[in-house]
Parts: C-alpha cells; structure tokens; sequence
C-alpha cells in the first residue's frame, strides 16, 4: 500500500528518523568495536615483535619484511607500513617500560652508593596499575600516537588518555592540550578548597582549576585593561570554556547584583555541572593583591544569597591574574570561610619551539596510517 495520506507520511517520517538514527547508533558502536579489536591487535603484534628481536635474535631487519609480507596479504587492511609497524612496537615498549626504568634507576643508585649502602628501590607504575584496559584500547590509533611521542612520563600519558574519553577529544583538541601543558596545569591553582569543602567536592573543584590559564586564542592590544580581556573572552567563549574544562556552563558577564539598593557588577559568571554550583570568575590584568579576595568574597557571598537554589552546592570564586606571589596567595586565602581559587594566566604559549616543530601534523598522521 502506497503512503499517500498526512497521516502516514507523517508517521512513516518519524519512523524513518527514528531508522536512521539507530542505523548512526550501529555505526558508531561498530567504528568503537572495530578500533577496540585493532588496537588489541597492535598491542599483540608489538609484543610479538618485541619477542620476536629478543628471542630471536632478529633485531630490526626483519621489519621491512614483514611489512611486504602482510601488505602482501592483506592489501585491503591499513597499518603494515614499515612506519606504522615500528610505531607498533615503540607503543608496546613504551608501557611496558617498567623493568627498562628501574634498571636505569638501579644503575645510577649503584654508580652514586656506597658498598655499604642497602638499595631500595620504588617500583614505577605500569599502565594497568594507573588505567582500565577498556578506556586504554578505546581511543583511535592516531591519539595514541600523538599521546607516545609527546608525553615524558605513564602518568602523563595516562592522563591524556583517560580525559580524551571523558571529554570525547578529537586529535586537534588533544594536540592543543598536549601543547598547552594540561597535565602540568590542571589542579595547580592557590586554593583553600580542601579546607572549606566536603568531600568529594573539594577535590574535584580542586582538579578543575589550572594554573596558569593559557589564553593563547586571545589577540590584545599591548596596553589593554580588564574590560578588554573580558570582552575578548566572551567574545571567544568557545575556546574560552575549553580552557577552563569539563561542565562550564557560560551565565553572563557583567552580572548586575542589588545588595539593598546598591549595584555591583562581577565580570563572569558560571554554573559548573559537575560541582552544581555558581562559579564566580574575576579577572584582573595586574598582579594578585590581598584585596582583590574581600571583593571576591563579597560577589559569592551575593551569589548565594540571591542565585543559589536548593540542591545547589556552595558558590565558588576563581581570581584570575596577570601574576601573583603564591605565599601572599596563601596567606590572604589562609583564614578566609568562602571557597575561592587564585590562578594567574598567560596570553602566549610558551611552548618549547622544539616540541612545536616535533608534534606531527594530523595529516602526517592520517598520511602514515594510509601508508
């Protein structure tokens, strides 16, 4: 029968999205599972390979063979390239370099020790004592690639892995993270946190401040003023959220507040998801001064008495600066009842040109992969 009447048509077109929108939802599974099968089968052949030079004795010339033998075989199937298949084992050493590091550590502890001297030595983590195997097989090849070159340590690498899954990164956005030192930022703000916080809470809030902020996205004139940074900021609030990470929900700026008569402006404000909470952010383009926290302190405290709703936990405020004295930081937070957190942020990279000119292009890495 043909569908000839609204209310079939109307029908049949609710079906048909409903069709492809579980035909996306198959395809999507199917990609994951695909990716999860290959990675497990590079994770088996680096382990071979590896075996293979130890055991064997075969060394690395066997490789170009071996790359012909299985384009050979399966010239449908990308990733045999010579390149590729000495990413492959660099991949598999590189986490499981447990025994290599603690032979380097001994080493030098032997060379520095007495004769006397008792060694004890820490054991480094493996990947599987910092990751699940589900999220460390579910990220696409190219990622790890990028991942292996770029980070100096498991845990590092552990952590880019772990956030590209959370936040669902494509490489472009992890090769900006990896670039702007994410790892090395992230939880590092002055905070009192830990002190006028519940757990969990306190520690989560802790990990989302960065220190520093890196606004690299920013063009400013040499003299600008806090105004200017503001607006620049909402005016590239994409990549402004980006920054400040995981649940930033943009509320307004300038947010106009009436204390009993009296107008305040704040200059940013927030509602953060995964906290539920009001985040206040204040910018200022000088260095951190004790006195910037009373006012702070004074725009939460009217965030919670005229915003914060039931089921909303304590309003936080986040003091961004040009630069600041950690001790001073410390000191003026030390005493303070109202959670805030001091940062500092940079409006350059200031990225070694070294690791610039080493991190591959994504079309280097999609070219390797096509190999």
């Amino acid at each position: 029968m043909a569908i000839t009447t609204v209310d079939q048509q109307s029908e049949y077109r609710a079906w048909l999205q409903d069709l492809k929108t579980r035909i996306q939802q198959t395809q999507i599974k199917a990609a994951i599972r695909v990716n999860t099968e290959l990675l497990q089968l590079y994770w088996q052949l680096g382990a071979e390979i590896v075996k293979k030079q130890q055991d064997a004795k075969w060394g690395d010339g066997f490789l170009p063979k071996l790359s012909q033998d299985l384009l050979d075989a399966f010239p449908e199937m990308k990733g045999f390239s010579l390149t590729n298949l000495r990413d492959i084992r660099q991949w598999y050493l590189y986490y499981n370099q447990k025994d290599i590091i603690r032979q380097q550590v001994v080493g030098e502890l032997e060379s520095n020790s007495s004769p006397h001297t008792t060694l004890v030595v820490q054991e480094p983590p493996t990947f599987s004592d910092l990751l699940d195997e589900r999220l460390f097989f579910s990220i696409p090849w190219g990622h790890h690639i990028m991942i292996m070159r770029h980070c100096k340590s498991l845990p590092e690498a552990v952590f880019y892995i772990r956030s590209t899954v959370e936040n669902n990164w494509s490489r472009s956005v992890l090769n900006h993270q990896i670039a702007s030192r994410l790892f090395e930022r992230q939880g590092k703000g002055i905070t009192n946190f830990q002190e006028r916080l519940p757990k969990p809470q306190s520690d989560l809030a802790q990990q989302l401040i960065k220190d520093p902020y890196v606004f690299d996205f920013l063009t400013l004139r040499k003299d600008y003023d806090e105004r200017e940074l503001q607006a620049y900021l909402v005016e590239n609030m994409i990549h402004f959220l980006l920054e400040l990470g995981k649940g930033f929900c943009f509320y307004g700026k300038n947010v106009r507040l009436d204390v009993n008569g009296d107008e305040f402006f704040l200059d940013l404000l927030f509602y953060n998801a995964q906290l539920h909470c009001y985040v206040v952010v204040e910018l200022k383009t000088v260095s951190f001064k004790p006195e910037h926290v009373g006012q702070l302190k004074f725009y939460v405290t009217a965030i919670d008495r005229q915003l914060r709703q039931e089921g909303d936990n304590p309003t936080l405020g986040l003091l961004i600066c040009k630069d600041k004295n950690d001790v001073v930081a410390e000191y003026a937070l030390s005493d303070l009842i109202t959670p805030i957190g001091v940062s500092v942020y940079e409006l350059y990279n200031n990225l070694s040109e070294g690791y610039q000119a080493s991190l591959p292009t994504i079309e280097e890495i999609e070219q390797a992969l096509e190999s």
